[in-house]
Order: C-alpha cells, then sequence, then structure tokens
C-alpha cells in the first residue's frame, strides 16, 4: 500500500500495468492483420496471359471471379511462358482441343493464385459453353504441396533475427557499436546457414540454391537484427514494439507468402513488397522457381533496410543503452 500512496509515477506495478496492456493490445492486432490479410483473400486485377480470342470465357471467369482481370495479349504461347518465367502474369489462357479452352496456371508464382483461378474456370467454362483443360506451368516442389514453405523460412530468418539482437541487447550489453554489428552479421551468416540446412539438406523440403538462398537469409536476419538495434538506441527498452509492429503485425501478413499479392487486400500488396518480409520472400521465391530471372528489387531492398538501419544506429550509438569505456 506505501508504493501505491507514493503515486502512480513512481508505483513499481505501473510498468507491469503498462506492459500487460501493450501485450494484450498486441495479440488482438496480431491475430487481426493476419485474419485481415488470409481470411476470404479477393482477387484483385490479377495479371493473366492470353493466346488467341476467348472473350466468351474470359468474361465468364470474370464473373466468377467477381473482378476483372488484368489481360495481356500475347501472338503465341512461347511469348506467354515467358511472362510467367518472368512473372509478369500469373496464368495462361490459350486454345485447348477442338474449339476448347486451355487454361495454364503457376502453382510456384501464386499457389493461392493457382487454386483460385482452377476454382472458379470450371464453371467459367460450363456457362460459356466450352471444353476447359488445366495445366500447371511451375509446378510447386513435391515437399512442399501447399507453397507455405519459402514463407516459413521467412518468418524463421526475420524474428530470428531481431530475437539475436535482443539477447545481445541483453546477455552482451557491454559491445561497442563496431563489435555489435559484427557479431550481429556473425549470428546472421549462421542463421542463415542453419535454416538452408534445415530446410533443404535436412528435411528435402525445397530444393534451395545454395549461395543466393543462403546470401538472402543472411542479409535478412542481419537487416532485421540492425532494425532493432536501430530502434533500440532511438527509443531503448521499447524497441521490441516498433520492430514487432513492422516486422511481425505489418511485414508477415504482407509479404506475399501465405497469400499471393494480387489476393491481399490493396494496401498491404503495395507496402508488402518494400518490407523486409516480403523482400525475402519474393528473393528466395524468384531464386527456388525462376533462377534464369532474377530481379533486383527484393535484394535492393534488402540491402536499403541493412544500410539504413546500420546508418542510424552507427549516427546515435552514443545513445545505445549498451556498450562499455
Amino acid at each position: 500500500m506505501s508504493e501505491l500512496r507514493e503515486g502512480p509515477r513512481r508505483s513499481p506495478y505501473l510498468p507491469a500495468v503498462v506492459v500487460g496492456l501493450i501485450v494484450a493490445v498486441s495479440a488482438g492486432l496480431f491475430a487481426g492483420s493476419y485474419t485481415y490479410a488470409i481470411t476470404d483473400p479477393a482477387p484483385s486485377e490479377v495479371p493473366v496471359a492470353v493466346v488467341g480470342d476467348h472473350d466468351a470465357f474470359v468474361a465468364a471467369l470474370e464473373c466468377r471471379l467477381d473482378t476483372t482481370l488484368e489481360l495481356h495479349a500475347y501472338a503465341d504461347f512461347p511469348q506467354a511462358v515467358d511472362a510467367v518465367e518472368t512473372q509478369r502474369v500469373f496464368a495462361v489462357i490459350r486454345e485447348g482441343d477442338g474449339d476448347g479452352v486451355h487454361l495454364d496456371t503457376a502453382s510456384a508464382a501464386g499457389a493461392s493464385v493457382a487454386e483460385l483461378l482452377t476454382e472458379a474456370a470450371r464453371p467459367a467454362a460450363r456457362s460459356a459453353g466450352v471444353d476447359l483443360t488445366v495445366g500447371d506451368l511451375k509446378p510447386l516442389s513435391p515437399g512442399d504441396p501447399r507453397g507455405l514453405a519459402l514463407f516459413y523460412v521467412s518468418i524463421a530468418a526475420v524474428i530470428v533475427g531481431f530475437l539475436g539482437a535482443v539477447q545481445l541487447g541483453v546477455q552482451a550489453a557491454s559491445l561497442r557499436p563496431g563489435e555489435r554489428i559484427a557479431f550481429t552479421a556473425g549470428y546472421a551468416a549462421l542463421g542463415g546457414l542453419a535454416i538452408t540446412a534445415a530446410v533443404d539438406w535436412v528435411l528435402d523440403a525445397v530444393r534451395l540454391p545454395f549461395l543466393p538462398s543462403w546470401g538472402t537469409l543472411a542479409l535478412t536476419m542481419f537487416a532485421s537484427g540492425m532494425v532493432f538495434t536501430m530502434f533500440n538506441t532511438l527509443v531503448g527498452r521499447w524497441a521490441i514494439l516498433p520492430t514487432w509492429v513492422l516486422m511481425v503485425m505489418l511485414g508477415n501478413p504482407s509479404s506475399g507468402g501465405a497469400v499471393s499479392w494480387p489476393l491481399l487486400p490493396s494496401l498491404l500488396g503495395t507496402i508488402g513488397r518494400w518490407l523486409i518480409p516480403g523482400a525475402c520472400v519474393n528473393a528466395q521465391h524468384t531464386a527456388v522457381y525462376f533462377p534464369g530471372h532474377l530481379h533486383p528489387q527484393p535484394y535492393l531492398v534488402l540491402t536499403a533496410w541493412a544500410t539504413l538501419s546500420t546508418a542510424i544506429f552507427w549516427h546515435y550509438r552514443h545513445h545505445h543503452p549498451g556498450g562499455r569505456d
């Protein structure tokens, strides 16, 4: 009772109450962010290649999907396949046997999109009065039939990346700024190797191209760790809050790993590519399934986060709660 009479600002219970409220609100927001992203995903202008004239089927398909497809016309099938390989489109509509229609999905480009198109295409074909044949140009790995392995790999790299920085702050608080950066890079390199070994060599779930996957995972863990270190320098002991919001509550649901970007709410689909989880998923996804068409954007995003957070930490390093004389 004496503590309470001293006033709420000096009470030892106030931080506990604040933490309890934050945890409760965060739990609801965390669950809500994932539910908002993955519950009843609705397509929004899915890019689809079209070879030939299939207006009746396309109109019926759009009616079933309750959206307008983003159609890209190509002169022949090889050009449409190249569009799939470069990830400009998620499926190809072309002539089938006789007067029928052939729908080629690309599960590796987006399993949820391929599943949605396949489910809607069959009743659409019946409505349009055409025979339908469905194929898959880019199937998923046999060990990952739902296409979620790379999403979980990304979650592991992101969360363990910043939890490593949290533990450095607690268990190795006396590290100098340069030493802190070096140890973050060290555990990131080892962690990326461990994730690659577990998923590919031990479980054989997905065949990961060693150097691109290891490098991407290591860069992801380093960027995630340095983001926490930056926030720890700027806001002190509350650093876990902005880190969790940026990486987990916002970054993971919008990464395109659990639900492909065309099926995400438009805001999440737009920002997800520019956050660390989305960049990791995008880079790994392309390296595994489209190795001949690597894009610089996800690597530039990861490098930018790592560079910016490290630079801010270094500039304000004297405000970091750790270090030694």
